[in-house]
C-alpha cells in the first residue's frame, strides 16, 4: 500500500486542522481494503471559543452516517473533550446513555451524532487519530495464533487489544489498559478481529503510519499466505458472463423469490460471477468457510453472521438457513426482550456460478457484493495461515443485536412503495416509457429501461436503472436484455409493455402495405414476443404484474388510423387472454388506455398540427379536448402505471383503465 499524500494538495490547509482531517480521512476512505461503505472513523482535537469567549478543547470526530471517502467538514461532530474524558472514568454506562451524553456535550446541535468510539478517540493523547478495518490486519488476527502473528509482525511498536465489544465497554477497557503507559513508545494500536488505530500530532504522520502498518501486514501475507490463480485477481463482479442458460437464470430468479418470501419483503439479488467468485464457489470446503463468521463484526449488520452455501436443492437451502437463523436467535435471546430480525441470508455461494448478494436496494446489493469480495480474499489468506476463524457465535450475536446497531437500522426509515421490486419498461428513452422509469425509480424499484435508441444507455444516471438497447422485433435482442435484467437485479416483477410507433395517417383505401405491416410488427407482435419470454421469470416474481399501454383508439377509434387502432385493439385482446391464462401463475395483467399524451415521441409537432386541423381546433384546444378540459402528461400516465403495479391493484386483473380526462365517445 502506498501513501497518497500530496504536498501540493495541502498547502492551503496547513493552518486548518479540520480541513487536514477531511483530507486524510478521504485518503483512507478511498482505499476499500482499509474502510468500506462507512466503516472506520477519524478525529482531530482542536480548540474553539464558546459563546462566552472561553476556550474549550473539542474533539471533532466522524459523525454517524458519513463515509470517509466523501466526508466534508459538516460530517465531523464537535464534542467537548472534558465530557468525554469524564465518561471514560465511569465504571458503568450503557451505550444508549453514552450516545445521549455525547450528544449533550456537542457544541453544534445540528451536527450528526458522534461515532460510538468518541470516548476512545478522546483518551488517545494525540491530535489526530485514524481508525480503519484493514483487511490484511484483520485477516491475520482471524487465523490460528493470530495474536502471536501480529506480535511477530510489529513487535513492541503496537499496543494489542483483545476483542471487546465496541462502544463504552471498549473505551473503558482501553482506558484501564493505558492509564500508566508511555504512548510515545507506540506507533499504533490493533484491536484483534476489529481493526487498527494510528495517532500523531501531525495529520500526515498519523495517516502514513496507518499505511506503513497495513503494508507490513500485506508483506507478511505475501510471504506466508500467497494466493494464486483466479482468487488472486480483483473481483470482476461487474463483468458477469453474458451467457447463462435460461434454466440457470430461472433458478436464480427462484432463489430471489424464496429469499423475499422468508424476508417478507421484496428483495433484489445480484449474481457476481467473475473468475474470483467462481473460483471461491468451487472450493471443496466453501460451506464450512462461509459458516464461521464475517471478516469483522462491523459487517454483520449488512451480511448477517454467515452466508448460505447452496447445494442440490437451493430453495430448500434458503429455508433451512432461515430455520437455523431463528434457532441461533433463540439460543442467545435469553431474556426474551429482543425481536428477531428477518431470517433470510444476505449472501450466498452458488457452486460453479459464483456468489449472490441479496438486498432491499441496489446500493445494499453493491455494499454486500463489495464486502463479500473482500471477505473471500481474507478467508483465503487465513486458510493459508492455518485456518479461517472468527469471533464466537455469542460475540457476533451481541454485535448483530447491539442496541446501537439496531438504532442504525431504524434510521433507514419506511420503505418506498415498490422497494426491492424489479420492473422492465420498454420504449424507455422518451415519453410515457421514460416517465415510467423515473416514477418506478422514485418509488424504490430497480428498473431495466429498454429502447431501440442507443441514447437509453446514458440517459439514466441512477445505479438503480439499467439502460439496455433492444429491438423488440428481434427475439434474440429480447432474450439477451431479459437475461441481463435478471443477472443484474435478480428477477422480474413488473413488465410495462409500452413501446410503440404512430404510423402516418392513411385511410384504409390508401393504406400502404409496409405501413400496415410495420404497425402490427411493432405495436402488436413485439409485445406478444416480449410477454412470452417474460412469463417464465414473472412466474418467479414478487406479486408480479403486467401493464400494457393501450390507447383510447381501442374503445373509440378514429378515421385514418386503422394501422394503429387495429394493432392496439389486438394488443388489448392479447392482454385480456393473458389475464385469463396467467392468473393461475399469480400474474395479473391490466391495460391502461392513455389519450392525447402530447409529450411523447409519437406526437411530433407535425402530427399534432395535422390532428388539430382534422378536428377544426387550435392546438391548445386539441390538447384539452376532453370532458375535464385538462392536458394529460407522460407523468400522469406513469403515476397510474405505478399504482397498477402496486398494492392498490393487487387483486385486479383484466381491467382496462382510461386516462384521458374523460372522453364522451369512450364513456
Amino acid at each position: 500500500m502506498k501513501s497518497s499524500w500530496k504536498d501540493n494538495e495541502v498547502k492551503s490547509l496547513q493552518h486548518d486542522p479540520l480541513a487536514l482531517r477531511v483530507y486524510t480521512s478521504r485518503l483512507l476512505g478511498k482505499e476499500p481494503t482499509l474502510v468500506l461503505h462507512g466503516g472506520g472513523n477519524t478525529s482531530v482535537k482542536a480548540q474553539q471559543k464558546n459563546l462566552y469567549g472561553e476556550t474549550e478543547d473539542i474533539l471533532y470526530i466522524k459523525g454517524s452516517g458519513w463515509d470517509l471517502a466523501t466526508i466534508e467538514k459538516p460530517g465531523f461532530a464537535p464534542v467537548k473533550m472534558d465530557a468525554l474524558c469524564k465518561m471514560a472514568k465511569l465504571e458503568r454506562l450503557s451505550d444508549s446513555d453514552m450516545v445521549k451524553a455525547q450528544r449533550a456535550a456537542m457544541t453544534d446541535p445540528n451536527a450528526p451524532n458522534p461515532s460510538v468510539e468518541a470516548i476512545l478517540h478522546a483518551i488517545i493523547p494525540y491530535k489526530f487519530v485514524d481508525h480503519t478495518h484493514a483487511d490484511a490486519v484483520v485477516a491475520i488476527s482471524n487465523s490460528p495464533q493470530g495474536e502471536a502473528r501480529i506480535r511477530e509482525i510489529y513487535g513492541k511498536r503496537i499496543l494489542i487489544v483483545p476483542y471487546v465489544m465496541p462502544g463504552f465497554i471498549l473505551a473503558r477497557e482501553i482506558y484501564k489498559m493505558t492509564r500508566s503507559i508511555d504512548w510515545s513508545k507506540y506507533e499504533g494500536m490493533i484491536l484483534l478481529h476489529h481493526g487498527v488505530f494510528t495517532f500523531s500530532d501531525d495529520a500526515r504522520t498519523s495517516y502514513e503510519q496507518m499505511i506503513r502498518l497495513v503494508s507490513l501486514a500485506e508483506s507478511y501475507l505475501k510471504k506466508h499466505a500467497p494466493v494464486t490463480g483466479p482468487a488472486k485477481k480483483k473481483s470482476t463482479s461487474k463483468k458477469a458472463p453474458l451467457v447463462f442458460s435460461e434454466k440457470e437464470l430461472l433458478a436464480f430468479a427462484a432463489l430471489r423469490q424464496v429469499v423475499a418470501q422468508v424476508t417478507g419483503k421484496a428483495m433484489l439479488a445480484r449474481l457476481n460471477a467473475g473468475s474470483a467468485e467462481r473460483s471461491f464457489s468451487n472450493l471443496s470446503n466453501v460451506a464450512s468457510l462461509t459458516s464461521r463468521g464475517p471478516l469483522t463484526p462491523d459487517h454483520i449488520i449488512r451480511t448477517k453472521r454467515t452466508a448460505v452455501a447452496l447445494g442440490r436443492d437451493p430453495e430448500n437451502d434458503i429455508k433451512n438457513f432461515a430455520k437455523e437463523y431463528r434457532q441461533y436467535f433463540d439460543r442467545h435471546n435469553k431474556n426474551g426482550r429482543l425481536t428477531c430480525l428477518d431470517a433470510a441470508p444476505r449472501w450466498a455461494v452458488w457452486p460453479g456460478q459464483g456468489t449472490i448478494a441479496f438486498g432491499r436496494s441496489v446500493s445494499d446489493v453493491q455494499i454486500i457484493s463489495d464486502i463479500t469480495a473482500q471477505t473471500m480474499q481474507a478467508i483465503q489468506w487465513a486458510e493459508a495461515l492455518g485456518g479461517w476463524q472468527t469471533l464466537s457465535e455469542k460475540d457476533l450475536f451481541e454485535m448483530e443485536y447491539w442496541e446501537l446497531e439496531q438504532a442504525k437500522l431504524k434510521k433507514f426509515g419506511h420503505a418506498l412503495p415498490l422497494q426491492g421490486k424489479v420492473a422492465l419498461v420498454t420504449g424507455a428513452a422518451s415519453g410515457i416509457g421514460r416517465a415510467c422509469v423515473e416514477a418506478f425509480q422514485a418509488q424504490g424499484a430497480a428498473v431495466a429501461a429498454l429502447d431501440i435508441s442507443k441514447s437509453v444507455k446514458g440517459l439514466f444516471k441512477a445505479k438503480s436503472v439499467l439502460g439496455l438497447v433492444c429491438d423488440l422485433t428481434n427475439e434474440a435482442d429480447v432474450k439477451e436484455c431479459l437475461a441481463g435484467t435478471v443477472r443484474h437485479f435478480g428477477g422480474l416483477d413488473i413488465l410495462v409493455s409500452n413501446a410503440g410507433i404512430f404510423p402516418v395517417s392513411e385511410k384504409i383505401a390508401d393504406m400502404q402495405p409496409e405501413v400496415w405491416e410495420r404497425s402490427l410488427s411493432v405495436n402488436l407482435t413485439s409485445h406478444q414476443r416480449l410477454l412470452k419470454n417474460c412469463v417464465p421469470f414473472l412466474s418467479h416474481g414478487i406479486d408480479p404484474a403486467v401493464i400494457i399501454v393501450g390507447s383510447k383508439n381501442v374503445p373509440a377509434p378514429g378515421p385514418g388510423v386503422s394501422a394503429y387502432s387495429v394493432a392496439k385493439a389486438g394488443l388489448t385482446q392479447l392482454a385480456r387472454v393473458a389475464a385469463l391464462e396467467f392468473a393461475t401463475l399469480g400474474i395479473r395483467v391490466n391495460v391502461v388506455h392513455p389519450n392525447q399524451v402530447f409529450d411523447t415521441a409519437i406526437w411530433t409537432p407535425e402530427v399534432l398540427e395535422k390532428r388539430a386541423q382534422h378536428y377544426g381546433m387550435t392546438i391548445d384546444e386539441y390538447k384539452k379536448s376532453n370532458l375535464l378540459k385538462v392536458e394529460i402528461t407522460s407523468n400522469d400516465v406513469a403515476q397510474l402505471v405505478c399504482a397498477m403495479a402496486g398494492s392498490i391493484f393487487a387483486k385486479t386483473t383484466g381491467a382496462q383503465i382510461p386516462i384521458d380526462g374523460g372522453n364522451d365517445r369512450v364513456i
